[in-house]
């Protein structure tokens, strides 16, 4: 096996793999595509393109591989079902209209190609019919076309009156209670998949829609990648560093292929200067001054474990093993690691290229919590291009990369890498036991590297060291006493929030400042279960994991949403005025499902030790 028949095996069939519209269905290889759109007489516009954040819409269920998809969108008055699904090949969509305008609006149904890719569409009658790369394509309707020639198509289509359900079929014709029964078969057998996870079924539905809905296909490389959210891929696609390996660990549940084909994707995206950026885009443009938490090891070996395909580790090996000693090079300051920024010239003028290089906006942007408060005061070395402070949580998240990638260099055979490693992991660790740990708070706090005072700004990352296993059992029990369950700070209905509750930011609920981030809950959920063998540490997960479910599912279950980051006082996407909040479909919110899969046994124990 190879990543490139990997992407092969990834890249072919019908599924959403246009990332300008959750309903522009897209057969691979050939490129062949049908893009849905409504046509309204209300106030006459023609919508092509379907986002949820920039329309309304409510996604439901749906498969990894495009099987079968469900989704709900209201607009102009108008609300409209979606779902379709294969079936021997062909595919079938039924579109169900639940309210209409006084004059029913149209469903547009284009053909075209995509990508430039060779082939061609024409209108035969009351058909579409399309050829490309030796496959030719009938579309069918049961319902008879109309002539509406005011749609902004450029491609021939059919124009289809929404009085009533509307079915289309692919290959041979099918009436509407054929396609409906189908898409019946379709469900219910999506409804047994999830119904195997018990108490959990819609935990496991609400992660799975979140990825899938994501998941498109890069033209260029020919590869399927797993962007946060379609909203923000307007130049093509755009991928964030930590948030793509948190998406291989979440397709780790039950979608191999998938998982191991992001986890590559991101190592891949590795810089000349040997970092793993914190975001590169189908532009070209690539955040080349800076990196973002080194969390890419433990996941490749989490998936290296549930699919033990040396393979794959042999993929990533070089990239982490570069990333790892970038980190120790560029952001090392006495023995521990600072964030940072370093200068580099410009490829292509994104704003981003040089908007906060080499300052400490963009030494925030590296510890991917851009504007939390935990910096605001910090001061920035131009000349070491890093943060004048010592980070406990990049610490804890380093010291665990290395003792990942330890492991897996001693799968390789790789023995005295793997010394080296160990070596670093004990060195971070042992740094943070003596420099970052405060007796008198009872947690391990951040260091200013100039005046060697501790920061009292406190957020989850200030529990990530437990990851690095640097808290002694006496420490750990404070750390959750005193803090994890302090209602001043940590604890409360809906948690963890982004920084401490008493801290003069956390009224902000603006973005960093305050709101509960699925990330930061994920990420001390598994560093308490490092330290299963204490009561205090078992209690404290296994009240994370209600609460972080008790959140996901409370905005899921009412509006469809899987949010970036949620209202640490309400509980859902309100923000403060003046304040930022995030996007609302944004698969890493599935993270706060993730670690009650994990916690019921859907994850092996074993993947989750770094």
């Amino acid at each position: 096996m190879s990543y490139e028949a990997l992407t092969s095996r990834l890249a072919r069939g019908w599924n959403t793999w246009h990332v300008k519209s959750m309903l522009t269905h897209v057969l691979l290889p050939e490129a062949m595509a049908l893009q849905l759109g409504i046509k309204e007489y209300r106030g006459g516009q023609h919508l092509r393109e379907f986002i949820k954040g920039l329309i309304d819409i409510r996604p439901g269920v749906r498969t990894y591989d495009g099987s079968y998809t469900d989704l709900t969108l209201q607009w102009e008055g108008i609300v409209l079902r979606v779902q379709t699904g294969i079936e021997d090949g062909d595919l079938l969509v039924l579109a169900s209209p639940q309210v209409m305008q006084r004059k029913p609006a149209l469903l547009t149904v284009e053909g075209g190609m995509l990508w430039n890719r060779p082939g061609q569409w024409r209108l035969d009658g009351h058909r579409l019919c399309g050829e490309a790369g030796g496959q030719r394509l009938v579309v069918q309707a049961t319902t008879e076309p109309v002539c509406e020639p005011h749609c902004w198509a450029l491609t021939p289509y059919l124009a289809l009156p929404l009085d009533g359900p509307v079915g289309l079929s692919t290959g041979r014709r099918r009436d509407l209670a054929e396609i409906q029964q189908a898409l019946e078969r379709l469900h219910a057998a999506e409804a047994s998949r999830a119904a195997a996870y018990g108490d959990l079924a819609e935990v496991f539905r609400v992660s799975r829609a979140a990825l899938a809905w994501n998941t498109i296909y890069d033209p260029l490389r020919n590869r399927v990648i797993t962007p946060v959210t379609r909203a923000w891929c307007g130049q093509g696609w755009l991928l964030f560093e930590w948030d793509t390996y948190f998406a291989a660990y979440m397709f780790g549940l039950d979608g191999r292929d998938l998982a191991l084909a992001n986890a590559i994707a991101m190592t891949r995206e590795i810089t000349e200067e040997g970092l793993v950026p914190n975001s590169v885009n189908a532009n070209g443009w690539v955040t080349r001054d800076r990196s973002e938490p080194p969390v890419g090891a433990w996941v490749c070996l989490a998936l290296y474990r549930r699919w033990p395909e040396r393979w794959f580790l042999e993929e990533v090996y070089g990239g982490l093993l570069r990333w790892n000693r970038w980190w120790w090079e560029a952001r090392r300051e006495r023995g521990l690691l600072c964030w940072g920024s370093t200068p580099y010239e410009p490829t292509v003028g994104n704003a981003w290229e040089s908007k906060g290089v080499n300052g400490r906006f963009g030494a925030s942007l590296e510890s991917g919590l851009d504007n939390s408060p935990m910096y605001d005061d910090v001061p920035f070395d131009p000349v070491t291009h890093r943060m004048k402070l010592w980070d406990a949580g990049l610490n804890g998240l380093y010291a665990a990369d290395c003792t990942a990638l330890a492991e897996i260099a001693i799968v390789l055979g790789q023995d005295a890498d793997a010394t080296e490693l160990r070596q670093r992991a004990d060195a971070v660790r042992t740094a943070l036991r003596e420099r970052l740990w405060c007796e008198d708070r009872g947690l391990f706090l951040n260091r200013r590297t100039d005046t060697n005072e501790f920061s009292h700004r406190i957020s989850p990352t200030n529990f990530y060291p437990l990851l690095a296993d640097a808290a002694a059992p006496e420490q750990a029990k404070r750390m959750i006493a005193e803090h994890f369950r302090n209602p001043d700070e940590f604890w409360g209905e809906w948690m963890l929030p982004s920084i401490a509750r008493n801290d003069p930011a956390f009224p902000e609920q603006s973005y960093w400042r305050g709101r509960v981030w699925g990330p930061m809950n994920f990420l001390v959920y598994l560093g308490l279960r490092r330290y299963d063998g204490l009561q205090e540490a078992r209690r404290a997960r296994l009240d994370l994991v209600e609460k972080s479910k008790a959140l996901l599912l409370k905005n899921w279950v009412a509006r469809g949403h899987v949010l970036e980051n949620y209202n640490a006082e309400t509980g859902d996407d309100a923000v403060a005025p003046g304040g930022m909040g995030g996007d609302s479909f944004y698969y890493w919110g599935g993270l706060l499902g993730t670690i009650a899969l994990m916690e019921s046994g859907f994850y092996s124990r074993s993947e989750v030790q770094a």
